[in-house]
């Protein structure tokens, strides 16, 4: 079993090195783009966090075109990775900043026009940019950071890519048919936010003002507030130039057959900025804009990840088997005394249902009860899924003792037979061992951190796979961390309770099945309610209609997330409650890798 465990170990690290190296080699051009994480002072005095990438045909006497790139909201800047690299490559300086609140950069979130007029001033400041060449490109909320860069620099820049995006929105002017300088629109056919961006509302009443609902995306194309940035009163034409380049007034639109996120790994959103750069810019290396290498990057992280993730179990492994202090932790579970038969179906069926029919509603709160950003809490979406998942679990608990004081008492179960505590009465809880147990957990995902600190330093890339990441915390991020981690904890506690009590599948005869077969059935009980309720969200949109749910354009993004999150709970929960036979070890990891995840990948939305 050493030996096995060892090998596991070596294969982690391996995929670490190995997803790291592919993804700084790609995000490099194989040496020919250098990269800066750059930290400079923007209005107010907040500081702006960045990535900054050099071309080395970009110096001092070969000034080389800019291109401010930012990302949406709740993303950081490595999000806008596969815009900035593919940009980079052929020969424009790009700066991806985190926007205010956002990544490392200072909050609040929305400040400073989003960090917007910051990062392009820096931009502009570098002698190594070509001053009458900048181009803007910005995802989603980023899209309106750079119009409000290009409303109050008319004639410093040559063209905009708004991804996702619209002008007329959160401070953003709306466009005209000069304003923003040369710009293309890129809507996605299936973009979340198609009413967002591109509708209009009488500001008194709140009714729809254009002839077609813009919640379908397609229809965007006869919106009002497109036609007049098109200068057009007919429908506009994608894929159609309007206006001219040498005028300043070139106007066109694409829609990839994307949603709103994927426009992060789409060759086609991708490579239509990258057309309308070497179009509206001069100076930088001609490659065609199909001939993209972003997504070798992706797959490198995705490698490193998955290493990451991999590592956690050879470590603890180890721990428990080879460390003094740990070895009381190891414990085989007690005898089955779960749910059986039909009433296990229904058992699960309703765990499996009860987070995802909640989701929509219960983070909803943080609205209906007027709560707002505190120093103790100050991360809004975190707040919100921080109270879905507290609710979610008291209804799990109170589920759980019904089943256990009406249901289940011919059993004869007790808080051992769950995983609770090591003995009967108050002194059998085995406080200590708990405390042990939030040790090893917090031993795990310190070595877990350890490595991705490695790779942040070595490789600059952090853990990721589209939406999702697993980035280094800043000190800000870390203590902000650790006011969410009880209330996580909390609910992973009763998480475990359920999964490893009520709803421990039995083999034959009442024992426990295999550990591989147990760890799919808890993914599934995990995973499985959230696959459905996206389906149900997302098949209206792909028919060619709306969201079910037309307004939680936000959290059905979001509820993407849940998928690799819920798989990582699963694996730990069902690994380490079968090393340690109590749930403590792997609700505490659960917490800590969950809340760090969270935490560091959301806007801080209070000056702290």
């Amino acid at each position: 079993m050493l030996k096995r465990t060892k090998i596991i170990l070596a294969i982690a690290l391996v995929m670490i090195i190995i997803g790291g190296l592919l993804a700084n080699l790609i995000q490099t051009d194989f040496g020919k783009v250098k990269i800066k994480d750059v930290r400079f002072t923007g209005s107010n005095g907040l500081t702006i966090s960045a990535l900054l990438y050099i071309p080395k045909t970009a110096t001092a006497k070969t000034p080389a075109p800019g291109i401010l790139a930012i990302h949406g909201y709740i993303n950081t800047r490595e999000t806008q990775d596969g815009f900035a690299l593919e940009f980079a490559r052929r020969g424009y300086v790009v700066l991806a900043i985190d926007q205010t609140g956002h990544g490392y950069s200072d909050p609040p979130a929305f400040a400073n026009a989003f960090g917007g007029t910051d990062g392009f001033k820096y931009l502009s400041s570098l002698d190594i940019v070509d001053k009458k060449n900048i181009g803007l490109e910005g995802h989603s909320m980023g899209g309106w950071a750079v119009a409000i860069v290009a409303a109050l620099n008319p004639t410093a820049y040559q063209s905009i890519v708004l991804e996702g995006s619209g002008t007329g929105v959160f401070g953003a002017p709306a466009g005209t048919a000069t304003y923003p300088r040369n710009l293309c629109v890129v809507l996605s056919k299936y973009d979340e936010f198609s009413n967002l961006m591109w509708g209009s509302a009488d500001p008194k009443t709140g009714k729809p003002l254009d002839p077609v609902d813009v919640n379908v995306p397609a229809n965007i194309v006869n919106s009002i507030r497109l036609k007049a940035q098109f200068g057009t009163t007919d429908t506009v034409q994608i894929g159609q130039l309007y206006g001219s380049i040498a005028a300043g007034n070139a106007r066109i639109l694409y829609m990839p057959a994307n949603t709103h996120p994927e426009d992060h790994i789409s060759n086609t959103a991708i490579g239509e900025a990258i057309d309308w750069f070497q179009q509206t810019l001069t100076g930088g290396r001609f490659i065609e804009h199909s001939v993209q290498i972003w997504y070798w990057k992706e797959i490198g992280n995705l490698i490193a990840l998955i290493g990451m993730i991999l590592l956690l179990f050879p470590v603890g492994s180890m721990l428990l088997a080879k460390c003094d202090f740990f070895k009381d932790l190891n414990s085989a579970p007690a005898q089955p005394k779960s749910q059986t038969g039909f009433g296990w179906w229904i058992a699960a069926v309703i765990f499996a249902a009860l987070p995802a029919v909640t989701f929509f509603t219960f983070k909803q709160y943080f609205v209906t009860w007027k709560m707002a950003a505190s120093q103790l809490f100050p991360e809004n979406i975190t707040t919100q899924l921080l109270i879905w998942v507290l609710l979610t679990g008291a209804i799990s608990l109170a589920l759980f003792l019904l089943w256990h004081f009406v249901l289940n008492r011919k059993a004869k179960a007790s808080a051992r037979d769950y995983g609770v505590s090591w003995g009967s009465g108050i002194k059998g809880v085995g406080w200590k061992l708990i405390g042990k147990s939030f040790l090893l957990a917090a031993a795990v995902a310190f070595a877990g951190y350890l490595t991705l600190i490695f790779s942040a330093w070595f490789f600059q890339t952090d853990y990721r796979f589209w939406i999702f990441a697993i980035k280094p915390m800043s000190a800000l991020q870390f203590r902000i961390f650790l006011c969410y981690l009880i209330p996580f904890t909390a609910f992973f506690i009763v998480l475990a309770l359920a999964l490893h009590g009520q709803l421990r599948p039995r083999g034959k005869n009442g024992k426990e099945i295999s550990r591989t077969a147990e760890l799919w059935i808890n993914f599934g009980l995990l995973v499985i309610g959230f696959v459905v309720m996206l389906l149900i969200q997302y098949i209206p949109l792909f028919a060619g209609g709306t969201l079910l749910f037309v307004n939680e354009s936000l959290f059905s993004i979001i509820a993407f997330q849940l998928l690799p999150i819920f798989t990582i709970v699963a694996m730990v929960n069902t690994y380490f409650y079968r090393k340690t036979g109590h749930i403590y070890a792997g609700a505490f990891l659960n917490a800590i890798l969950i809340t760090w995840i969270v935490v560091a990948s959301q806007a801080i939305h209070m000056a702290i």
